[in-house]
């Protein structure tokens, strides 16, 4: 073993001293490695099977066969025992093999249990930690096994990388050709022919300090502070998402933009007495009914997806970007009114306090706190409970914060997920 690890480290501290130096300082005693063996045999960590135990060749060239033949630069993203890396490192027309290393103990662990000179020593190979980039890159293969074992320090990327890895999957509901979907534009259509455009309201707002409010259970935290800044003259625009509009009417707290995208929500949701000052944003996939009963005025947009094309080219109408949740539209209308300092309330994306939102019931909403299987970091560093849906929509949240750097991203809280890009509020952080 010590030989083992004196060897592969060896080449690590002449290519990459400073990876190294980091390597060396893991702390593996937590780990338990156990040999696992089939008709082959593989290692498994904390009972993960890093690879196949029946037949490791057999595997990484499958793996390694899902990459493009004429990429001349490949990443693979956590190391195994180093099998795919050997696969690609094959190929003629590879230049540059980049290694995303996903969990430095467990790759501390294998480098003292198996050698890894040959694709470490090959100089087409950068080795470095995933959380050391912002963004994935592409083209990739991500090893599963290191998907579920990623640690802290790497999570950010591996939650991209499960995202992406699931685009195709969560898309597949929003097909353009879908019966539901072409009967409910087409029920939508004469309203979205008589309401404004969402592209009057940008520009509307320059320099304005917007609050954008989700519904996550740390928004309870500010429900008085939200309803005294509510009453002051002057004030931030309060922008909520449509599950807020409820809790939020509840507490005293009127919004003035309340913005809808999805065909789910109902008048449960989107009550519309005493709405005459109150603007609704939303989208076509809305209930024409719940649309029809809005007394206030109505702005129609849509996001870049499919769903929208034929509509598009009949109505034209302005656009507000989407990732998955709403609360995606609502920033970005922030940002096109004009905001340069915008503050997310309730934008947990997580289970702070074992509670999936703020002003509704355990499963109200759709996910319930049982079901509950993944991790993002809590503002204070912490692991807390989530769904994969959830992370989705925080990366997606991330890379508009990141796409936008001339506006100035605040949370409110820590009790949720951090988001990258953004910085506790001073004042309403605690």
């Amino acid at each position: 073993m010590s030989e083992f690890f004196a060897q592969n480290v060896d080449v690590i501290q002449q290519r990459w001293p400073a990876l190294a130096a980091r390597l060396l300082a893991q702390d593996t005693s937590q780990l338990q490695a156990d040999l696992v063996e089939g008709l082959g045999s593989t290692l498994s960590i904390n009972g993960i099977q890093l690879t196949s135990r029946h037949d490791r060749t057999r595997e990484a060239k499958f793996q390694a066969d899902s990459l493009p033949v004429d990429s001349p630069v490949l990443h693979v993203y956590g190391t195994g025992l180093g099998d795919l890396q050997m696969q690609l490192l094959e190929r003629a027309g590879v230049e540059r093999l980049v290694v995303h290393i996903l969990n430095g103990a467990v790759f501390a662990l294998v480098l003292q249990l198996v050698d890894q000179q040959p694709w470490l020593s090959d100089p087409r190979v950068e080795l470095l930690f995933a959380g050391d980039r912002p963004e994935i890159q592409l083209p990739y293969f991500a090893l599963p096994s290191e998907l579920v074992l990623a640690d802290d320090f790497n999570a950010k990327i591996r939650d991209r990388l499960i995202s992406e890895t699931h685009l195709t999957f969560n898309n597949r509901e929003f097909d353009p050709q879908s019966p539901e979907i072409v009967e409910r534009l087409q029920a939508s259509l004469a309203l979205v022919r008589t309401d404004a455009d969402v592209a009057r309201l940008f520009g509307s707002r320059p320099d304005q300090e917007v609050f954008v409010i989700a519904t996550g259970p740390s928004l309870e935290q500010h429900f008085e502070t939200l309803r005294k800044i509510r009453n002051q003259s002057e004030r931030p625009l309060f922008i909520c998402v449509d599950t807020a509009f409820r809790p939020l009417l509840q507490n005293g707290i009127r919004p003035d933009v309340v913005v809808s995208i999805d065909q789910r929500i109902s008048a449960r949701h989107l009550p519309p007495e005493d709405t005459a000052d109150i603007t609704l944003v939303y989208m076509p996939m809305l209930d024409p009914v719940v649309l029809k009963a809005w007394q206030g005025p109505r702005y129609a947009g849509y996001s870049a997806s499919p769903i929208y094309q034929l509509l598009r080219s009949q109505l034209p109408r302005g656009e507000l970007y989407v990732g998955g949740s709403v609360i995606h539209p609502a920033a970005d209308l922030a940002v096109k009114m004009g905001a340069t300092q915008v503050t997310l309330f309730g934008a947990d994306f997580a289970f702070p306090g074992d509670k999936t939102h703020a002003g509704w019931n355990d499963g109200d909403l759709g996910p319930q706190l049982g079901a509950a299987k993944h991790w993002v970091l809590d503002g204070h560093g912490q692991r807390i409970k989530t769904q994969l849906n959830f992370r989705s929509y925080l990366c997606e949240l991330e890379r508009f914060i990141a796409g936008h750097p001339q506006v100035r991203f605040y949370n409110s809280s820590r009790a949720g997920a951090m988001i990258a890009g953004s910085v506790f509020h001073p004042e309403f952080a605690s």
